[in-house]
């Protein structure tokens, strides 16, 4: 369980939503949304608030960063956290080509940087995995003996009804 510091009183995030500021509409000429000033300001909890009301965790403003690349650009692991569980696009690029992996490394944040790139190999296997998942359907033959035998080591092992082959 995360604990988050927030100071509703310091943080013009409030104001901005009490004000009807849409949570996807963007308040500044860069089109940054009450979420990227969340992300880059490192502020978890106004992050956690935006994304239950429905805010996009992928928009991108005028420079082509999505808040991902905010939070990683500042080193909010927090915020970080939160958008990859809520599943935001962690290979979204900017307008120069860079991911939220490359802003954090040349940011110097080396932890965050780790963080998405253990992300992103997860993904990279899951969604391998679930390919040949997809393109493999097992053989099964049924045994012939539901009982337990013993194996060359001695110990027993329990055979089940089906094995794959």
């Amino acid at each position: 369980m995360l604990l988050l510091d927030c100071n509703p009183e310091q943080d013009s995030l409030k104001h901005l939503l009490e004000a009807g500021t849409s949570v996807n509409a963007p308040p500044d000429p860069c089109e940054q949304s009450p979420v990227h000033l969340a992300a880059g300001g490192g502020r978890a909890c106004f992050l956690l608030w935006q994304l239950q009301t429905g805010a996009d965790l992928n928009q991108q403003d005028v420079f082509g960063e999505a808040p991902l690349h905010k939070a990683a650009k500042v080193g909010s692991l927090e915020c970080l956290s939160l958008l990859v569980a809520s599943d935001a696009k962690i290979d979204l690029c900017n307008k120069n080509g860079q991911t939220a992996e490359d802003l954090a490394w040349s940011c110097g944040f080396p932890e965050c940087a780790k963080f998405l790139t253990a992300i992103k190999c997860m993904q990279t296997t899951q969604s391998s995995e679930q390919s040949s998942r997809e393109h493999c359907v097992p053989v099964l033959r049924q045994k012939r003996s539901f009982g337990s035998a013993e194996n060359t080591s001695g110990k027993r092992k329990c055979l089940i009804g089906y094995e794959e082959v």
